[in-house]
């Protein structure tokens, strides 16, 4: 995996996964057509499957997981391995970083170009897992506008600070609603994704609507991004193509290493 990112929250209920899943599929589907790997460590509230329509796990010769594909996207979630999808996980701490480590590395992955990761809420075993782990290339934190999710991601964004993880910039979602006639209600409030892109001088990579596409092609198991055309399919896109110009970037910032004779 050349490049694996982080999209994370702090906060439960912003439409994280819904970010992670419609960012995957617009990576593997756009312009740059990229070996998508789509990794759910959400463990407490997978919802991969349901976002990307199901799938199941095959195992190859050499006994690793071949992960479901949908989309271009290969992905692995905790849920394919319940026996019942309501059944909860009850896990401690150290429990976070065995299965972090299983989904990398027992996983059939062959050649990806970017894995994006689905974190859980909050700043807690399954981010200091992930971050000693493995070698984040960055991380995409989600918000919407409202000040009580920003307070979180406040948090999610100085916790990534102490694990030396790069925040790669600031994703709104639920950022206004638009009705069929043209007026405009900002129901989370309004600018709360500029003001922290702002303070902590951090790209503001894609503002979302409230769109009801969105949240029927989730529970439909089509995600939005499959429709560049639409209006969030459009802006999933532009996401992406922001995403990899960060990572470029990144990668150009790097100090090289200059060998003398």
């Amino acid at each position: 995996m050349k490049h694996v990112v982080a999209v994370a929250s702090g906060k439960g209920g912003v439409g994280k996964s819904t970010v992670a899943a419609n960012l995957a599929v617009a990576l593997a589907n756009g312009e740059s057509k990229k070996k998508v790997a789509l990794i759910d460590v959400d463990f407490y509230g997978p919802s991969i499957p349901t976002l990307m329509g199901g799938g199941e796990l095959k195992v190859d010769e050499k006994e690793k997981f071949i992960p479901a594909l949908r989309y271009g996207v290969k992905y692995i979630s905790i849920a394919f391995f319940l026996q019942n999808p309501d059944d909860p996980i009850v896990w401690r701490g150290p429990m976070f970083g065995k299965a972090i480590n299983q989904l990398f590395h027992d996983v059939n992955w062959g050649d990806i170009d970017i894995a994006i990761v689905d974190m859980p809420p909050g700043t807690g075993d399954a981010q200091l897992s992930l971050s000693q782990m493995v070698s984040l290339s960055g991380a995409v934190v989600v918000s919407t506008p409202q000040e009580v999710a920003l307070a979180d991601v406040r948090r999610a964004i100085k916790m990534f600070e102490k694990v030396n993880v790069d925040v790669l910039g600031v994703v709104e979602n639920m950022a206004g609603f638009i009705t069929p006639a043209g007026e405009r209600y900002d129901i989370f409030g309004t600018g709360g994704g500029e003001a922290l892109s702002s303070t902590y001088d951090l790209p503001m990579l894609a503002s979302l609507p409230i769109d009801m596409a969105v949240r029927e092609g989730g529970d439909t198991g089509e995600p939005i991004a499959i429709a560049p055309d639409t209006t969030c399919g459009s802006i999933f896109h532009e996401l992406a193509n922001s995403l990899l110009a960060a990572l470029e970037r990144k990668e150009a910032a790097q100090p090289s290493l200059k060998i003398v004779n």
